[in-house]
């Protein structure tokens, strides 16, 4: 049983192609500081985790994907380039969400950072402020997740 809807908010790619309607379930994110997540946005990938069929996409045509490791797979626009989801594909208790990245979203106000993992590979050039948040090293990841052998 998922939990219940307390919002819904639309956002899309940079061109417009593909757009999205998300029924949230909380109003939290997280920042993934492992390396493929830089890579693949520039800096941390600040995402909300989003179950995948609270999800309504247009554009769906535009969507390309691309399974990034043994775990996981990550998805963007044809057109723009605009990064889209990260999604878990193997069976674990992250299995059936998406994560949307926040900056995606039209208006992002009013989500509270809550979260920070492979926080043993921030660069040190960056932080973030405020206080509260959960912490998690890779190893930490590891575990919880059930990766290991994958990583």
């Amino acid at each position: 049983m998922s939990a219940p809807v307390i919002e819904k908010r639309e956002g899309g790619c940079l061109c417009g192609a593909v757009r999205f309607t998300a029924g949230l379930t909380k109003r939290e994110f997280g920042a993934c500081h492992c390396e493929m997540c830089r890579r693949w946005t520039g800096s941390a990938l600040l995402g909300m985790t989003v179950p995948e069929g609270n999800v309504d996409w247009v554009g769906e045509e535009h969507i390309a994907s691309r399974q990034t490791s043994p775990w996981a797979m990550r998805a963007w626009c044809r057109e723009c380039g605009s990064n889209l989801y990260y999604k878990v594909t193997i069976q674990n208790e992250w299995s059936g969400n998406v994560e949307l990245p926040i900056g995606l979203f039209d208006d992002a106000n009013g989500l509270t950072l809550a979260n920070e993992i492979y926080i043993d590979h921030k660069p040190d050039s960056f932080a973030y402020a405020g206080e509260g948040r959960k912490l998690m090293t890779r190893q930490d990841c590891i575990e919880k997740f059930s990766l290991l052998g994958t990583a």
